[in-house]
């Protein structure tokens, strides 16, 4: 067994190199290699002695995601297909339940369920628990497992036995796999010259997807103000959150990243553009806010650009690297903390609104999801070529102004944006 001590020995060392810098000098120290050489002793009885037959391969794989596991939820070691599915997070279709998870105090925690997506229909929301997919229960896997397990073929069902927030029983959900769509980007007009235009996520066409809708809004007349609706909106890339809150400013510092590394230091500034908006804005916000979402918002906040109104965001700060590996694994790192333009960190902290208002669902409420619209409800959502062409007709028009009203009825924290959002320019001149 002495050569496998000694091969193991030194993977874990290179392992350990690629990890972080300067830590082939640590490993030269007396106690650090002790620690090698009793991680090697283990490795050898577990092959040995263990139940049943292991690869050394799997024991390896398992030490360096136990590893990865230990310095913080995000950072995770993923094979070649979990990889693959992340990069397709951003950038192709993919199949599953459509929500976005982390992990808090070993628990699986829904962060956010995307809209019109299987998980948001079936009634999965910001803070539920995820015990178990297909009867395994997920205290056994790690995210990326858990996150692979709820992916599969379009139309197939995937089992979860979800412990609701605020709810003291689990209970079982059957979802049936669909395509996660890929359209970030929803707007519609709430009173003439006053739109809400709504992000689901930061995906990679989000930012032009956001200045389409501005450039839709400006067509039909002047832009007198927007709600930034980010609730429920998980994260996603962070070139897109910095394009999207570029959009709203034309100076300034938009997020810093500072990491251990000095190289891995970075600021993102706003610059002018032919396109930038500077109607008045309010942003609204909740517990389902992360990330890229976060990112805005601060911006927006610290800029003194817009009005923040909701409920404390989710608070995930932090910058994952993902590093392909020659396997075809991959590997993905927290390597920094983001922070908002006056040095705040977003990291366990999220960012508080000017205006914390809770959401009060109706009193008629039978149950059915916060946010109420659908894609079908939107104008502009996917219509037909020709279909702006056609003027529309009277019927149409009364049929809008009765949905816009009932949406403004059933969602408080959009009725009061909507009143701010209209006294902004009031509220700027007594400024000045």
């Amino acid at each position: 067994m002495q050569k496998i001590r000694v091969l193991t020995t030194s993977a874990l060392a290179l392992v350990i190199f690629l990890s972080g810098g300067g830590v082939m000098k640590a490993v030269s120290a007396e106690n650090d290699y002790d620690s090698l050489r009793r991680f090697s002793q283990i490795l050898d009885m577990v092959e040995q002695y263990y139940v049943n037959d292991v690869s050394q391969k799997e024991l390896l794989d398992g030490a360096i995601k136990g590893m990865l596991q230990n310095l913080d939820p995000h950072s995770t070691l993923m094979t070649e297909k979990e990889f693959q599915e992340m990069q397709e997070n951003t950038s192709g279709e993919f199949f599953g339940v459509g929500v976005e998870i982390t992990v808090e105090n070993g628990q699986v925690m829904v962060v956010s369920p995307i809209e019109d997506t299987p998980g948001y229909k079936a009634g999965l929301r910001a803070g539920d628990s995820i015990i178990a997919v297909d009867g395994q229960y997920t205290m056994e896997m790690s995210l990326t497992e858990v996150v692979s397990k709820m992916r599969g073929k379009r139309g197939t069902t995937v089992e979860l036995q979800v412990l609701h927030k605020n709810s003291s029983r689990p209970v079982t959900m059957k979802i049936k796999r669909d395509a996660i769509p890929l359209i970030s980007v929803k707007s519609r007009e709430l009173e003439p010259g006053y739109w809400w235009i709504r992000l689901t996520r930061f995906s990679g066409h989000t930012s032009q997807e956001l200045a389409e809708a501005v450039a839709k809004a400006r067509a039909k007349g002047e832009l007198k103000g927007i709600v930034l609706d980010l609730r429920n909106n998980p994260g996603g890339l962070l070139d897109q959150s910095v394009e999207v809150a570029d959009l709203f400013l034309k100076d300034g510092v938009i997020v810093s990243m500072r990491g251990r590394d000095a190289s891995s230091e970075r600021t993102f500034k706003a610059h002018v553009q032919k396109d930038d908006v500077d109607c008045p804005l309010v942003v609204l916000v909740n517990s389902g806010s992360a990330s890229a979402s976060e990112i805005v918002a601060g911006a927006l906040r610290d800029q003194k650009r817009a009005l923040i109104l909701g409920e404390r965001t989710f608070g995930k700060g932090s910058v994952q690297n993902l590093i392909p590996l020659a396997d075809g694994a991959g590997l993905k790192l927290t390597v920094a903390r983001y922070y908002t333009p006056s040095g705040k960190s977003i990291q366990a902290e999220g960012i508080t609104p000017d205006f914390e208002v809770a959401w009060e669902p109706p009193r008629e409420d039978t149950g059915e999801p916060a946010l109420l619209l659908r894609e079908k409800d939107l104008r502009g959502h996917l219509e037909q070529k020709d279909e702006k062409a056609d003027a529309p007709r009277e019927e149409e028009k009364k049929s809008d102004a009765e949905d816009m009203s009932a949406m403004l009825a059933r969602d408080n924290q959009l009725r009061l944006a909507l009143q701010f959002v209209k006294t902004l320019p009031v509220l700027k001149t007594l400024k000045n």
